[in-house]
């Protein structure tokens, strides 16, 4: 399998001070892009549903210089954005972006399934970005960044056995990626999104017993070859953040080494 490239280090990107969200922080894309931000000087809110990974990934950020906060949270619960952002700003007095990465997936046949796991994909995956967007607003509205990226799958485009409610969850943030940038554009407010294909993430393990074997199938599945790693999801979520793409609202970049185009 291919190797992956060295992935550059991002200065100048117009984010230091800026205050930053990161959804499903603890692991994975989030705590990539969590440790990316606070190379360029953004202060980091990191949110999951577990304190101890959070904690880490805070001590790391703070021992090369940077700024973190731990807010565990269970995107589940509906309260949840309004007190996540209200702890951001407690802190920091300031939200200048979002990373609406956090998400639940579960691989399983129709005759499996139950309300209760179908209501959590919802909940955490759909609604839950939808919320925490309406919360940040007015805090967005004053930042000079004013920038959210959700991120999704290419699972929301790709016919997947097993996996009719997780792509349908990403479908529909698809579609509230792209809607709410139409709406949120006449204020300045930039929203993106990245529909990432296999990436090297704890998430796998949730669904396949030999986890090696997946990877090996997820990357013949890629005409790339391989899959991805985190931090190269984490580069293009800190670009859209950034200035640099200032004119840049309603894409969803397709970071699936191929899928996108090799899909029947």
């Amino acid at each position: 399998m291919p190797a992956m490239p060295t992935m550059p280090v991002l200065t100048g990107v117009g984010l230091e001070g800026a205050v930053v969200i990161v959804t499903g922080g603890g692991s994975g894309i989030g705590a990539a892009t969590a440790r990316r931000l606070g190379t360029a000087g953004a202060p980091v809110v990191l949110v999951g549903r577990r304190e101890e990974p959070l904690k880490e990934i805070a001590a790391e950020i703070t021992s090369e210089g940077g700024q973190a906060l731990c807010v565990p949270a269970d995107l589940a619960d509906p309260a949840s954005p309004a007190r996540i952002v209200d702890a951001c700003l407690a802190r920091y007095g300031r939200l200048d972006g979002l990373v609406n990465n956090a998400a639940v997936v579960r691989h399983m046949p129709l005759g499996e399934w139950d309300i209760a796991c179908f209501d959590e994909h919802l909940a955490v995956n759909v609604r839950a970005p939808f919320f925490l967007v309406q919360a940040a607003l007015p805090a967005l509205r004053e930042s000079p960044v004013r920038s959210v990226v959700n991120i999704s799958s290419s699972s929301g485009t790709l016919r997947r056995v097993g996996q009719s409610v997780y792509g349908m969850t990403k479908a529909a943030l698809d579609y509230l990626t792209q809607t709410l940038a139409g709406e949120l554009a006449p204020l300045g407010v930039r929203v993106n999104g990245i529909a990432p294909g296999p990436i090297d993430t704890p998430i796998h393990a949730t669904w396949a017993d030999d986890l090696a074997e997946a990877y090996r199938w997820l990357g013949s599945q890629v005409p790339l070859g391989r899959i991805g790693a985190p931090e190269e999801v984490a580069l293009w979520i800190t670009l859209l953040l950034s200035p640099l793409a200032s004119f840049m609202t309603g894409a969803v970049i397709p970071l699936d080494g191929g899928q996108v185009i090799d899909r029947e």
